[in-house]
């Protein structure tokens, strides 16, 4: 039964993608993963985690279907790996899914066959295959056979003339070695497992800090004073950089765009570099005993201070690039500085909650990889060609219109509405023609498994 299933999915998967762009082909394969994974690991899905993981790789897939990107393609793949590594043990954090989504993927079948020990005694000895008498049998009859049909084609012209009309030219050898990869693919991934020494490390490392034998009161004291020195003189540093950042931009209520884009990338860099810094303080000041030390008040009040003027920090820079987008338009570029923004909000809020419930650097870890994968599914489902090609055309100041036409074909048919909307020149009109003419022939060509939601967007005009 397993094999039968195995081959049938090996067929859809060669059916799918042999000589086929990626469309709603990618959102099948989700489906039929789920399935056979289903099917084999009927238990794990009783998990509320498999089931949001499930639920996630089914919308990454979808997504594509919608509106196909590089973006939706990695959150696709990252899904999966995900969900693999969900089944394999459930209760790990999710960058050990990754590792034995991934592992799973490229080595299950060799690891369950070869890797894994075998018990000593067996209930029941099974029946030993004798691959070499199976050879025989195949092999001797083929050669044979093969022989006499050579001596009877040059003793009867019309037997020849049958055996000459036999044609095998529809068999496809690439389309056979395609089925073949993806017979390996659901052969590794039916039954998924885990890379041991990893998991197992994961699954007995706590998020709670405690109390190590090394704890002594005078060394603690030292520390707690070098931290309050330390983090006060940060603190009156960051207290007078964004007092003179608001001087700076209440001072002049119209700052020319270019201003606002030195003030954007220089501000960037900086916030790099003091996040990072920040948090490594942070990270060695309470790494151990200091977290149990009596007199810390100051010092945690005092990191709190700073965190959250760190966060002041990131608002100025959203408020920079926001002006830096309303003068020159929405980019990819602009955009990743907003989602940086919102993960280093993200790891400023997770290093605070370290600190004030004690936990360790593995906490730290696993909720914001947990985090980044939210982002990164949410961000997938997202149209940004669309959305970016509206915001300049609709409200930024100016636009670069060449930088527009460069994107995917995710922004054609709205590129197309601009011509009876808006006032173009002869040169963005002809290419707009020409992006969309190109673009409409891709649709109409579209096998079943390439089919977009602008197929039907086209298709009811």
């Amino acid at each position: 039964m397993k094999k039968l299933m195995l081959f049938i999915s090996a067929l859809l998967f060669s059916t799918f993608f042999y000589d086929q762009n990626i469309g709603l082909n990618l959102f099948l394969f989700s489906l039929l993963t789920v399935v056979i994974l289903f099917i084999n690991n009927q238990s794990q899905f009783k998990n509320r985690k498999t089931i949001i993981y499930t639920i996630a790789y089914l919308i990454t897939g979808l997504t594509m279907f919608f509106h196909s990107s590089t973006l939706s393609v990695i959150a696709n793949l990252v899904a999966f790996f995900t969900l693999i590594g969900q089944l394999s043990e459930t209760k790990s954090s999710i960058y050990v899914n990754w590792l034995n989504g991934l592992y799973t993927t490229i080595a299950g079948f060799f690891h369950r066959n070869f890797a894994l020990p075998k018990p000593e005694t067996k209930a029941e000895e099974k029946t030993q295959i004798d691959y070499l008498h199976w050879v025989k049998i195949i092999l001797i009859p083929a050669v044979i056979v093969v022989a006499f049909i050579a001596l009877y084609k040059d003793g009867n012209p019309v037997f020849s003339n049958l055996i000459e009309a036999i044609d095998f030219g529809f068999i496809n050898v690439q389309w056979v070695l395609v089925a073949g990869l993806g017979y390996y693919l659901f052969n590794n991934i039916y039954a998924p497992i885990e890379v041991e020494p990893a998991t197992e490390i994961d699954l007995k490392t706590d998020n709670n800090l405690f109390k190590t034998d090394t704890f002594s009161i005078p060394k603690l004291k030292q520390e707690n004073q070098l931290g309050v020195i330390l983090i006060s003189l940060l603190n009156a540093l960051i207290v007078l950089y964004l007092i003179t950042d608001i001087a700076f931009l209440t001072a002049q209520q119209d700052i020319r765009a270019s201003v606002y884009s030195a003030q954007v990338h220089s501000g960037i860099n900086a916030l790099i570099a003091s996040i990072v810094i920040a948090i490594m303080i942070l990270l060695y000041v309470f790494r151990g005993n200091l977290n149990f030390y009596e007199d810390n008040t100051i010092l945690k009040r005092l990191a709190f201070t700073w965190i959250i003027l760190n966060m002041l920090l990131v608002l100025s820079i959203v408020f920079k690039n926001g002006q830096y987008i309303y003068y020159f338009g929405l980019t990819y570029k602009r955009i990743g500085v907003l989602v940086y923004l919102m993960l280093t909000t993200i790891g400023l809020v997770t290093t605070l909650l370290k600190i004030y419930n004690v936990k360790n650097n593995w906490y730290l870890f696993r909720i914001n990889t947990q985090a980044a994968f939210i982002i990164l599914i949410i961000s997938s489902t997202i149209n940004w060609d669309y959305h970016i090609t509206n915001y300049n055309f609709n409200y930024a100041q100016s636009m670069d219109f060449g930088y527009l036409i460069e994107l995917s074909d995710n922004n054609t048919l709205l590129l197309s509405e601009q011509l009876q909307d808006k006032k173009l020149d002869d040169d963005a009109i002809q290419r707009i023609e020409s992006k969309y003419n190109k673009y409409v022939y891709q649709l109409r060509t579209n096998n079943w498994q390439e089919l977009k939601y602008d197929n039907f967007k086209l298709n009811a005009k």
